[in-house]
């Protein structure tokens, strides 16, 4: 009985013993398992105003409790964003870190090297109804006002680029032009382009009107047409008639008869009226007399 009863002391010795060692076992040497998910993170140290690309990002995996709440999941959507502050390498990036996608507050970041951004004013006649849309092609057109002698259009640019129109840079995928949603009179579309072109946009705005026209952006020919238009070519361009310069003169007797065929009114010979007569009265006592002096 006593040797029973020492066989079964032991063994549940024993057992305590290995559930004692396998317990510490799994909390010093075996790892814990826990939820992890992909967020996007830096390859290296970045400059506040980086337009983020894809060499300057990858994805890694972080355990759920240890990611920030605003952190960016996917590569698609940090692609193209542009950074408010710097970032160190391998530092997860967050929304709070990066321009808003469709916002205007990083387009500086986006303009390249050597180019420049400069805005017209715009409104459905000058701005094709609304149709114009960030990343859009446009061609720049000036017209000088003036007499019909003095006025004249021109195209000043061709193939620009349209950054943003008003503070919206981005077009939405499911966008549509509905007829019954209002639009702003008046707004600004932002172009990209150099610095002389700056220039000629910027004197074209203060001596007349500047205006858009819609392109294909896939059509970058230059037009081989310069030519400035004026009245005497809008003549040519809605008549079809007559040739450049050679318009009638209806004032002369003649040609009105010939383009309404009535006959011309015979001239009447004006007569001279006649001169003027010199005449002196003559008093001789009671009596009058009138000399007349031719």
């Amino acid at each position: 009985m006593d040797r029973q009863r020492l066989l079964m002391i032991f063994g549940g010795a024993w057992i305590a013993a290995a559930l004692l060692v396998w317990f510490l076992y799994a909390q010093t040497q075996t790892p814990k398992t826990e939820k992890q998910l992909a967020c996007v993170a830096v390859t290296r140290d970045l400059p506040a105003g980086t337009r983020l690309k894809k060499s300057d990002i990858r994805l890694v995996r972080l355990p759920e409790k240890s990611m920030p709440r605003t952190a960016i999941l996917d590569e698609a959507s940090a692609l193209d964003r542009v950074l408010l502050f710097p970032v160190n390498a391998n530092e997860t990036l967050t929304a709070a870190r990066l321009t808003s996608s469709k916002g205007a507050e990083g387009l500086a970041s986006t303009i390249d090297p050597g180019m420049r951004a400069i805005s017209v004013q715009i409104n459905d006649s000058s701005g094709v109804a609304g149709l114009i849309q960030p990343r859009s092609h446009v061609d720049v057109l000036f017209t000088r006002p003036g007499t019909m002698a003095e006025a004249v259009t021109t195209t000043i640019l061709e193939d620009i680029v349209v950054l943003s129109v008003g503070r919206i840079t981005e077009v939405s995928q499911n966008a549509s032009i509905d007829p019954k949603t209002s639009r702003p009179q008046s707004q600004a579309a932002t172009l990209l382009v150099t610095p002389e072109q700056a220039r000629k946009i910027e004197l074209a705005k203060n001596q007349g009107k500047v205006s858009l026209s819609l392109r294909n952006p896939l059509d970058h020919a230059a037009t081989e047409d310069r030519e400035p238009t004026t009245a005497e070519s809008l003549d040519v361009d809605v008549r079809h008639t007559r040739p450049r310069g050679n318009i009638p003169n209806v004032r002369d007797p003649k040609v009105w008869a010939d383009l309404t065929g009535e006959q011309p009114k015979p001239k009447v010979e004006k007569k001279e009226p006649p001169k003027p007569r010199l005449v002196v009265d003559v008093f001789r006592g009671d009596k009058h007399v009138q000399e007349v002096f031719q």
